[in-house]
């Protein structure tokens, strides 16, 4: 049985409440990647899974949520005759396209309503949406990857109130779009804007409504706002490219900062908390820090800070891309540069081991270089971890401070995203009805999990 820490169990307080088996945001019910039905499989069937339904959708790097039988998803479509650059890194070429936002049956797949506006591209790696949408009281919110939020009536589709972050905050776009995905803590929904002194901006969550905004920044980062417990309160925690920042989820005030600034503005994973520690990591820096116990606070108990001079590889520490870590009895696994799912002690910095199996399908020496941003996700379900990896296939793991050990594993879909000469698929699954939701940048599928 998973153990719910006293932090956690706040936090499944303060987040929208949802039906068990829903998992109606990123990374699920507390945004903590804990998959907490039961009665799913031991291990795949040796002839592997088939999919309960699948549909035609675009592209994309957003994840499904589902709540309430439904599956809500943004994808992205080109304009007649538009295209995308050869070079993804290219950020010049204006690309025409359509953003949409899609409502499916979650029993059958059955295409149940769309809201789509046209949305042109001008960003690296421009695939598509990296939102997963926020599904919370009757509503679905979406965030596009050019600064397009959207509240929509969750069976209808309807329109209920959108903002842009570029025409109404003067939001510079990130160079990799926006990608933090919306958090909602009672009326308020707390997004990255990135304006003039609006690095974080709250919303009414039914009217659109600005009740606050906050922080000033040379760059937004593409970190989620992400809900904590301590200190006796709640506290938001915005990560932008140089310093990650605690504020009253309620006010926008700033309670603490601590200076945390990765390589090229890429705050990405999701502060981790675990009891009073609490980790983040980027390319070239991470941290550990201690939260106080009587008041918001936070202090060092160690770091690693971005060698400019070469960015060496650091003798402690994990530095995450593309998912947010797990942390478990003092353990943090997560996929370390470039591209290894690695175990690290949280109150030293520690490596612990290594491998690149589970990410990359093989098992490579520490220094390869052929899996830069490699990336899977891993979620807890009760003694064991599911892991989804870029090459499309779902693992069934134990992750111990001793090592990895594989149980299972099938292949789900295929990777059809393009990274430094290899295809991966780099979109976070949903887990929920005993099933798992995941898409690439042509299906949504459903997969049943139920043993």
């Amino acid at each position: 049985m998973t153990r719910l820490t006293l932090p956690v169990a706040f936090l499944a307080l303060a987040l929208p409440a949802s039906h068990a088996a829903d998992w109606p945001q990123w990374m699920g019910p507390n945004r903590d990647d804990v998959w907490a039905e039961t009665g799913i499989v031991k291990a795949f069937p040796a002839g592997g899974l088939k999919p309960t339904w699948t549909a035609a959708i675009g592209a994309g790097y957003s994840g499904p949520a589902v709540a309430g039988g439904r599956v809500y998803v943004l994808d992205r479509v080109l304009a007649k005759g538009a295209a995308n650059p050869e070079d993804p890194f290219d950020t010049k070429q204006k690309v025409n396209s359509t953003e949409r936002v899609l409502c499916f049956d979650a029993k059958d797949g059955k295409e149940l309503w769309k809201r789509e506006y046209e949305c042109p591209y001008q960003i690296s790696y421009p695939a598509g949406p990296r939102c997963t949408p926020t599904v919370s009281g009757g509503k679905v919110y979406s965030l596009g990857a050019m600064g397009d939020l959207t509240c929509l009536d969750a069976v209808t589709g309807d329109v209920v109130w959108a903002k842009n972050f570029v025409k109404d905050y003067g939001a510079k776009v990130p160079v990799w779009g926006f990608c933090g995905h919306p958090l909602v803590y009672k009326q308020a929904l707390v997004c990255v804007v990135g304006g003039d002194k609006a690095t974080a901006v709250a919303f009414d969550k039914e009217t659109g409504k600005e009740l606050w905004k906050a922080l000033e920044a040379r760059e937004p980062g593409y970190c989620p706002p992400t809900l904590i417990h301590a200190g006796g309160v709640d506290q938001v925690l915005i990560w932008h490219a140089q310093a990650l920042n605690s504020l009253d989820p309620l006010t926008g005030k700033v309670y603490w900062k601590v200076d945390l600034e990765p390589m090229y503005g890429m705050s990405i994973m999701a502060p981790r908390q675990s009891g009073d520690l609490l980790f983040a990591g980027g390319i070239g820096a991470c941290a550990v820090l201690k939260l106080d116990r009587d008041k918001p606070g936070a202090s060092v108990v160690w770091n690693e800070a971005v060698d400019k001079a070469g960015a060496k590889a650091k003798a402690r520490g994990l530095y995450p891309v593309n998912m947010t870590p797990l942390i478990e009895d003092g353990t943090i696994y997560g996929v370390d540069q470039p591209g290894m799912l690695r175990a690290v002690e949280l109150t030293t910095g520690k490596k612990l081991w290594f491998t690149h199996k589970p990410v990359i399908g093989k098992e490579e020496e520490e220094g390869f270089k052929g899996s830069g941003s490699g990336t899977a996700f891993v979620v807890k379900n009760g003694d064991r971890h599911f892991l989804f990896s870029e090459t499309g296939d779902l693992i069934i793991a134990r992750l111990t401070p001793k090592g990895y050990e594989e149980l299972s594993r099938t292949h789900l879909l295929d990777p059809t995203g393009a990274a430094f000469g290899r295809k991966v698929l780099w979109t976070h699954p949903a887990f929920a009805n005993k099933s798992v939701y995941i898409r690439n940048d042509k299906e949504l599928a459903c997969f049943s999990l139920a043993e």
